[in-house]
């Protein structure tokens, strides 16, 4: 059964924005939470360019020390990057790995801490 559908679709359906690059730090998927999220930056016409290009050099420094780490070990697979107050969510960069465990990318994964406030089950 080929998955990558299945994937993508529980992706492209999370609420959070989701990043995902290539070790060469070229954005190759973002999902539609992060397109607008990112809208003044060019959206989705970011897919291909360098993530270093919306980042700074201290961040720039950061990302490459995390993807040095995610090689060192197959256990390393999520750090902590940043809490944001404002927005409450914390931020994570999570490694991407192939079946046989070697390192092919990474994603930013946003974690928002507010609780629920839909009904439970509400159907309308």
């Amino acid at each position: 059964m080929e998955l990558s559908n299945y994937f993508k679709s529980i992706i492209d359906q999370d609420l959070c924005s989701v990043v995902i690059c290539n070790l060469e730090h070229e954005i190759i998927y973002m999902n539609p939470a992060a397109a607008v999220r990112y809208g003044k930056r060019g959206g989705a016409s970011l897919v291909g360019q360098s993530i270093f290009g919306c980042h700074n050099k201290g961040s720039e420094e950061l990302i490459r020390k995390v993807t040095a780490w995610f090689e060192e070990s197959v256990e390393h697979n999520r750090i902590y990057t940043f809490r944001n107050e404002k927005e409450n969510k914390d931020v994570y960069m999570v490694a991407l790995r192939d079946e046989t465990g070697k390192l092919i990318g990474y994603y930013e994964k946003h974690e928002y801490r507010d609780v629920e406030t839909g009904k439970v089950y509400q159907f309308d």
